[in-house]
């Protein structure tokens, strides 16, 4: 976490309208108050590009002795592996890397892992409290899959803390300065039962200072390499300082909630419609990852042999794989799926899915629905290790580069698509049916 202060009055608009009220700190002042701020390293960044451009003169940014706040009689206790000193320590990894003192960046990331593996249990010291609050700084992801996923964690962590206490109440902080999928992201955590209240950061230390715990996970994920070696789940479990091995992985699948969902009527009808008829798969082709996402053409393809193979199934797919394409078999609800609301809809509709390796899968395990992951990721295996209505096909890149320079140049790579192409579809079909 980094703590500072700033030097003029500014509200900051989040992309769901929320505003974050930053006021001038003023002297002489206790440090648990409304003037001095906690947030993310990476916020804080974009707090001070959000600064520059709007006066960089005027507004500006000023750091806090990280001590002297924590150092506060009501300052809330660190669970997990310990984050302090997060901004001197990246000082440090940074300089390590510009001068090259140490040329395995492996052995740079451990300096954030100096503390090693801890026990939350004997960090939790108010054992004899019937009802705790904790919150979370920083989220748990930076993209739709990672912070699926992740939560997967925060709910172990929090039945855990559930089973030594009456009652937990959990809060997040995340990124808003500059996240222009706030609203999205804040959507995503609010599909868990257990999360309290979502938030902007940064954090008022006056108000930090009404838990009783909290767990950073500033800059976690990009400079701690368990997250190179674990899977996800295992290594926010490592973090937290809970034995991931001693959690069944029985308990390691998705969850969300979608009880109070709102999608429009338009999107609501299509789709019981579609599955009156009968069984509706859900073809997903594209991924926001050039290595990952199948190449249009022969996406639409894979689309038409997809028809032509699957009897009593309606084909729909929520993104424009090709407008050629004239099936009363195929849907595309590209119009309707505008929102993450929209798009867990749907794939919590479906029968089967035929994806890519995108946020479909991660939200398609929430459900329990069979679904087939095309994926070129070599280490899809550890990645979907706890999913247990999941199959993979993996896609080998045989493509082979003619160039002699650093940089890529597609006109000089040979068989770039030929994996893609050589994808049997019928065998596809057959594998949805052994689930």
């Amino acid at each position: 976490m980094i703590f500072f202060r700033v030097s003029q009055n500014i509200n900051i608009k989040t992309t769901d309208g929320s505003l974050v009220n930053y006021y001038k700190f003023k002297t002489p002042s206790n440090l648990e108050n409304d003037t001095v701020y906690i947030t993310s390293e990476k916020d804080f960044f974009d707090l001070k590009r959000v600064f520059k451009n709007v006066d960089k003169d005027k507004y500006t940014t000023r750091l806090l002795k990280e001590n002297n706040v924590r150092s506060l009689e009501s300052f809330p206790i660190e669970l997990g592996i310990s984050n302090k000193d997060e901004y001197l320590r990246s000082l440090t990894f940074k300089d390590r890397i510009d001068e090259n003192l140490v040329r395995d960046e492996k052995k740079i990331l451990l300096l954030f892992e100096e503390l090693g593996k801890v026990d939350i249990y004997k960090q939790l010291i108010n054992k004899a409290k019937e009802e705790i609050s904790i919150v979370i700084i920083g989220g748990v992801g930076k993209n739709i899959s990672q912070i699926i996923s992740s939560c997967t964690a925060l709910r172990i962590l929090y039945n855990k803390l559930n089973e030594l206490y009456k009652s937990v109440t959990m809060d997040i902080y995340i990124n808003a300065s500059n996240n222009s999928f706030y609203s999205r992201d804040k959507q995503i955590y609010l599909k868990q039962k257990f999360i309290n209240n979502v938030a902007p950061l940064s954090i008022t230390s006056k108000k930090l200072c009404t838990y009783d715990y909290f767990i950073d996970n500033s800059s976690v994920m990009e400079k701690s390499s368990y997250f190179d070696t674990l899977n996800i789940v295992d290594a926010w479990l490592y973090k937290f300082g809970i034995d991931y091995k001693s959690v069944s992985p029985l308990k390691k699948y998705n969850e969300l909630n979608i009880d109070n969902i709102k999608v429009s009527k338009t999107l609501e009808e299509k789709v019981q419609s579609l599955k009156v008829k009968g069984k509706v798969l859900l073809f997903h082709p594209f991924s926001a990852s050039a290595n990952k996402t199948i190449p249009q053409n022969i996406a639409s393809i894979m689309l038409k042999k997809i028809l032509s193979k699957t009897d009593g199934y309606t084909v729909v797919s929520t993104l424009n794989i090709d407008s050629k394409i004239a099936d009363d078999r195929f849907v595309n609800l590209s119009k309707e799926s505008k929102t993450i609301n929209d798009f867990i809809y749907i794939i919590a509709n479906m029968d089967s899915i035929i994806t890519t390796d995108t946020s479909t899968f991660h939200i398609s395990d929430a459900f329990m629905i069979p679904t087939i992951v095309l994926s070129t990721d070599t280490q899809i295996n550890e990645k979907t290790k706890y999913y247990k209505h999941l199959k993979i096909v993996k896609i080998k890149d045989k493509s082979k580069s003619l160039s002699k320079f650093i940089y890529d140049n597609d006109s000089l790579i040979l068989y770039k698509y030929k994996s893609w192409q050589r994808v049997k579809i019928s065998k596809i079909i057959k594998l949805l049916d052994t689930f």
